[in-house]
This record gives C-alpha cells, sequence and structure tokens, in this order.
C-alpha cells in the first residue's frame, strides 16, 4: 500500500483469496482493519523507524518558518508590490523557547535531540515516561497530564498515532489552555486535532499561529477556511518525502513481503 491504496476491504479480502500479507508505506496504520485483516490470516506491515529522522526533521522545519514567519517573508521579498521593508516586521524566538512534545516515540524523540541543540526547555507527554538516561539524554520533564504541558508550551508539537484516543486529543478546550502566543505543529495525523476548533482558535488569536503538515482531508477543499489565515503553514504532507526515505520504505516493504510470502518473521509486522 501506497498513500493508503488500495483501499483493503472485505470485497477485496474475499478476492485475494491466497492473500497473506499487507505490506503498508508509513508508521500510521488507521487506515487498515488490522482485526479483519487478521480474520483472513493476513499480516500487516509498516515502515515504523525509516521515516523518523525526516519526519522530525520536518517537525523542526515547520517549528523555524511559522516562528519566523518564512512564508510572508518570501511573500513579501518578490512581491511585486513591494517598495520597502518594513522595520516593525518580528517573528518569535525558537532558541530559548519552551517545547511541549505530546507523543514521545521514536520521531518525539528526535525532534527533541534537535530542540536541544536549540537551547530548548523541553517537556513531554506520553502514555509512558521514558527512563531517567533518556530524559537526561535530552534534558525532557515528564508531565503525566497533558494539560500541565499545554500551559507551558511557546510551541505544542503533535507525534502521536492516530487511535480513538488521540482523536481530536487537541480540541477547544486544549487549545484554550495554550498560550495566546503559542504555535500548534501537527506532524502526526489531521484528526489528531478538532480542524474546526484549530480554524477558531487561530481566527480568535486564541493561539498565535499553526504549522501543519497534515489535515483532514488532504488535500483540503480549496475554500478551506485554513487555507485563508496567514497565522498558518500547511504543507502537503511531506514529513517522509526524501529521496532517501522513500526509497529505504519502499526496500522495507519488498523486505516484509518477501518474508511473508516466504513463511519467515515479518519485519515491523503490526
Amino acid at each position: 500500500m501506497w498513500y493508503h491504496k488500495p483501499v483493503i476491504n472485505e470485497e477485496l479480502l474475499q478476492s485475494l483469496p491466497n492473500l497473506k500479507i499487507v505490506a503498508s508505506s508509513g508508521v500510521g496504520i488507521d487506515h487498515l482493519d488490522v482485526n479483519l485483516l487478521s480474520s483472513y490470516g493476513v499480516k500487516v506491515s509498516n515502515t515504523p523507524f525509516v521515516v523518523s529522522t525526516d519526519t522530525a526533521d520536518m517537525g523542526m522545519a515547520l517549528m523555524l518558518a511559522s516562528s519566523r514567519r518564512l512564508v510572508e517573508g518570501y511573500q513579501m521579498a518578490v512581491s511585486a508590490d513591494t517598495e520597502y521593508f518594513p522595520a516593525d516586521w518580528l517573528g518569535a524566538e525558537v532558541s530559548g523557547a519552551t517545547l511541549g512534545i505530546v507523543g514521545m516515540g521514536t520521531i518525539g524523540y528526535k525532534v527533541a535531540e534537535r530542540a536541544k541543540a536549540f537551547e530548548m526547555k523541553i517537556l513531554y507527554h506520553n502514555r509512558n515516561q521514558r527512563n531517567k538516561e533518556e530524559e537526561s539524554a535530552i534534558g525532557a520533564i515528564y508531565y503525566k497530564k497533558i494539560d500541565d504541558l499545554l500551559q507551558q508550551s511557546d510551541f505544542v508539537l503533535l507525534s502521536v498515532n492516530l487511535t480513538p484516543q488521540t482523536h481530536k486529543l487537541i480540541g477547544k478546550r486544549e487549545l484554550e489552555l495554550m498560550k495566546p502566543t503559542a504555535t500548534l505543529i501537527n506532524i502526526s495525523r489531521g484528526l489528531v486535532v478538532d480542524q474546526d476548533a484549530l480554524v477558531e482558535a487561530l481566527q480568535k488569536k486564541v493561539i498565535k499561529a499553526a504549522a501543519l503538515d497534515v489535515t483532514y482531508p488532504e488535500p483540503l477543499p480549496r475554500d478551506h477556511p485554513l487555507l485563508k489565515l496567514k497565522n498558518v503553514i500547511i504543507t502537503p504532507h511531506i514529513g517522509s518525502a526524501t529521496k532517501k526515505t522513500r526509497r529505504l520504505m519502499m526496500e522495507n516493504m519488498t523486505e516484509s513481503i518477501q518474508a511473508g510470502l516466504a513463511g519467515l518473521p515479518v519485519p515491523n509486522e503490526v
């Protein structure tokens, strides 16, 4: 499967009685009914580790681009109407700011490693607390309650899998807990955020800005209000989109398929 295609449903499974494995690109498996596949004796694999470095890079890129208003700056610099650069056109600091990471898995941890180089104060919320050695290596502080993290962070970065528990994890209440100067960064899945609540929060300046590599749907309808807001950066779900990583993803999928067909243990089996 690439870009969630083909759609795996019961009709397809019934038409493929010899199917042994579905190899899906990327980390998320929210597009798959794993229980249904298992009932047909079909194994499932993904490519969780190979995408982590590039996706963490993307998270930092979105943070920097949003805080320093790079998209707006580019538009100003190339506009035919620009006659001068205003002296009061300012961004926000990343170095020394507080970053709250929601979801400290492989990607979240790699974001924290990069943020440490920017001398950021790193807070994190996760189902399970990392061990003390891992926390110490990046100077991260664990928050059992997400509310406490939201209230203290200058940047909130979402790096969680989409599950029933994380569906619309960030809604109106959570956005109102954030600082009015805070930026929300989403590199996980669009449905982790209540998008209508986010639009309202950005319009009413409940939070300062958002930087999103994911939305729902993808792409957004061309008349969607998020596309009209200056305090939003949206990229086309390109967290893992580098030549090297996409090639490695395909190699991982091929290895899983070969193992599945040979009756061997499947690498990255879900």
